[in-house]
């Protein structure tokens, strides 16, 4: 029982740590499963965890979520409409546009993915890929703010948040890159690719919640699942916080080194 505790803490950890910066948590547990052995500890595992990071998220990003929730209320139902209730009017109005691609690009290929794209060269593939795409970017300095946004560029961040559904593309590295790409500020990218990251865990733990329920194993892994929970909750909090600090200081290019190092050593060695 001890090593199954010991190995849930490890996996909730590691998914914490990886979920919020631009290295892929999806495809970290792949490598890990593969270097140690570990049998894939399957769906419900992975909604536990999610939904760990997502309250880390809801916890970092309370104010902003707070005042978005009002002054977007504020717009559609008051007549004391300001420039302010209207720009995060509108930030709602383009999270929930660019959550559209992802959701229906899922529902339609879906199966293909998991299907044909998978396996442990894939993923050292796709963290070259990654890597090539942070290095790319790794010194633009954009001027869109929260109140620049537009239809394109939420169409944009959504395609790119769907690119994140092939294992090994990160999905907070596709739609920062996204962003950056697009000439958005540093803090305007990460707000926007963290907020729309609620949605999209939301909808995952809707549509495979139940996976959790039925699970078989609830009952003898219960204390695990609990300790990777909590694992992950503590490791995504202080991951994200971490990353805040390295894009005000605009060093991607050290997560862009460390792709191109592992992707290689994935694909020879694993």
């Amino acid at each position: 029982m001890l090593e199954t505790i010991l190995m849930y803490l490890f996996l909730g950890l590691l998914q914490g740590f990886t979920e919020p910066i631009p290295i892929s948590s999806s495809g970290h547990l792949v490598i890990a499963q593969e270097i140690f052995h570990i049998e894939n500890p399957g769906l419900s595992f992975e909604v536990l965890v999610n939904t760990a990071s997502l309250i880390a998220i809801l916890i970092i990003y309370r104010n902003d979520l707070i005042r978005l929730t009002v002054n977007g209320w504020n717009h559609l139902t008051s007549q004391k409409r300001t420039d302010e209730t209207k720009a995060d009017f509108m930030f709602i109005v383009y999270l929930v546009i660019a959550t559209i691609p992802a959701a229906v690009i899922g529902l339609l290929f879906n199966d293909f993915i998991s299907s044909q794209l998978k396996g442990v060269h894939v993923i050292g593939i796709t963290l070259m890929i990654t890597g090539l795409a942070l290095w790319l970017i790794r010194n633009l300095r954009g001027r869109k703010g929260d109140q620049n946004l537009s239809v394109k560029d939420a169409l944009i961040v959504g395609l790119a948040q769907s690119v994140a559904l092939i294992p090994g593309i990160s999905r907070s590295g596709a739609t920062i890159v996204a962003s950056m790409a697009l000439g958005m500020k540093q803090e305007t990218a990460l707000r926007f690719s963290f907020l729309l990251y609620i949605p999209v865990s939301v909808g995952a733990m809707v549509l495979e919640g139940k996976n959790l329920i039925t699970d078989p194993q609830i009952s003898t892994l219960a204390f695990p699942y609990f300790i990777a929970f909590v694992a992950s909750l503590i490791a995504s909090y202080f991951s994200l916080k971490w990353f805040m600090g390295i894009m005000e200081r605009g060093n991607l290019k050290y997560f862009a080194i460390y792709c191109f190092i592992v992707g290689p050593l994935v694909l020879f060695f694993l």
